[in-house]
């Protein structure tokens, strides 16, 4: 059975480094786009961007396709470079300290497991229409607190 075909769009935005954050993602399939978005008081910046990434990909409610764009290297690092390394040291850093945003790291990790993802970084605000829609998402999600 084919997958279904899914872009992705994703970004956080924070206010203030901890501060005021919010995160917006943009889903599109066959033609049709979903826009997500929300916000948390006290967050950082890429504790945003992760969570915009587990609100779209829990959004999904099928096994899909999906080609995912954030702007975020943390994040693309993070799944791509560290994360394979982190479950073998059981979420621990090269210097066994435990990685920063564990739950996040853990909560992509579990849901990524029923998609094939291909991630892709773009860079912020550079004119490109998915990464400045989820951007506006984004704020519109820390305004709307």
């Amino acid at each position: 059975m084919l997958k279904k075909k899914v872009q992705i769009y994703t970004d956080g935005a924070c206010r203030g480094n901890p501060g005021i954050g919010g995160w917006g993602a943009t889903l599109s399939y066959n033609g049709t786009i979903k826009e997500i978005y929300g916000g948390e008081q006290l967050t950082t910046n890429n504790r945003m961007e992760m969570t915009a990434v587990i609100e779209a990909l829990s959004a999904l409610t099928k096994a899909s396709d999906v080609t995912l764009y954030s702007d975020s290297k943390y994040v693309l690092q993070g799944v791509n470079d560290w994360m394979p390394n982190w479950k073998k040291r059981n979420w621990k850093t090269a210097s066994k300290q435990a990685v920063k945003n564990v739950d996040l790291w853990q909560k992509i990790d579990q849901l990524a497991q029923a998609h094939e993802i291909k991630w892709v970084w773009v860079k912020g605000h550079s004119g490109d229409p998915g990464n400045e829609r989820a951007d506006e998402l984004a704020n519109l999600g820390i305004d709307t607190l």
